[in-house]
């Protein structure tokens, strides 16, 4: 694989936990499994069309970093990923979206209320995974996670009617939405295998400021025409104001501001004004601020990582953090 790709980053993390992503995957499937027919039916197609896994390697590479792989840091990414999957399931419901990862989503199979029970069901079974085990630091390190993620969708939600969302409301809307969860595996990980509280959060603190880069890079796709699994301009027809767009509002002309707001809120699904807006982010210096923001979050991340031993574990860690902020996807 060429270095260039980014997937190259993947390597190295991959072989790293190899062992390990196979014992996590047996653990995961059984934490899932249902006796309802149709609960287990549906629970069969969400592993098998899992993404790459990125937030429970970030679990056990923080976790081996901090000592030995053991039953609770097998536990503490199994929850992580039945939290991740269980917003997923939800937000497709709330969006309205019939795929997932190139393949239909249970939304578009079950619709939209076996899809609610779905994710109610995930997050009952990811509450007993950690209680039946008396996991009760890490059940909390990722509730709280989970209360952040619903405080940001429902901001995001209140501040998509008005347009009008500042810089800094935008990084509270994404910190608490993507970024909660990613630094609650670091810290969950980091915790299993130390116990040690000041190191759950400098592990907390890193997968935070990963999950920020992680979220821009992810905005930054609504902006470019490269084959993405995303439609270009899809925040747009949400009428979701990403970095991009929040940096040209703030920074261009009037009459430019209210023509945008105006396509936003009523011309969001007109490909061709959607475009005139993508067109004004880029002219306007929106993309190239928001890769530098992308890039200063990286940055925080891995001055953070490296206050800590050299490690090929550190090193694998570096690598997913680059992943995050290089892939095309």
């Amino acid at each position: 694989m060429p270095v260039n790709c980014p997937d190259f980053r993947m390597q190295l993390p991959v072989e790293l936990i190899s062992d390990e992503l196979k014992t996590f995957e047996l653990r995961f499937k059984q934490a899932v499994k249902s006796q309802a027919p149709l609960l287990d039916r549906i629970m069969r197609y969400i592993v098998k069309r899992k993404g790459k896994q990125l937030r429970p390697m970030f679990v056990l590479l923080s976790a081996k970093m901090c000592g030995q792989i053991n039953e609770s840091a097998y536990r503490a990414a199994s929850l992580v990923e039945i939290l991740h999957t269980a917003t997923l399931v939800h937000d497709d419901v709330v969006d309205d979206s019939m795929e997932r990862r190139g393949f239909f989503s249970t939304y578009a199979l079950w619709k939209a209320k076996a899809n609610v029970l779905i994710g109610d069901y995930l997050l009952a079974k990811g509450l007993l995974l950690s209680l039946d085990n008396q996991d009760y630091r890490i059940l909390h390190i990722l509730s709280d996670a989970v209360r952040k993620m619903s405080e940001g969708e429902l901001l995001q939600l209140e501040k998509a009617r008005s347009l009008n969302l500042k810089e800094d409301i935008y990084y509270e809307i994404i910190r608490n939405k993507t970024a909660s969860l990613l630094g609650s595996a670091c810290a969950a990980g980091a915790w299993s295998t130390s116990q040690d509280e000041a190191i759950a959060e400098k592990f907390r603190l890193f997968g935070e400021k990963t999950g920020m880069a992680f979220q821009i890079k992810d905005d930054l796709f609504d902006y470019t025409s490269e084959k993405i699994g995303k439609p270009t301009g899809n925040d747009i027809k949400e009428r979701k104001l990403t970095l991009p767009l929040i940096y040209t509002l703030n920074n261009t002309d009037k009459e430019t501001r209210r023509k945008i707001i105006y396509i936003v809120k009523n011309n969001n699904n007109d490909r061709k004004k959607v475009k005139w807006v993508t067109e004004k982010a880029e002219s306007s210096g929106g993309i190239d601020y928001a890769i530098k923001r992308m890039n200063d979050y990286k940055n925080e991340a891995l001055n953070i990582l490296h206050e800590f031993p050299e490690s090929p574990y550190r090193k694998g860690l570096e690598d997913l953090v680059l992943f995050v902020t290089e892939r095309d996807y």
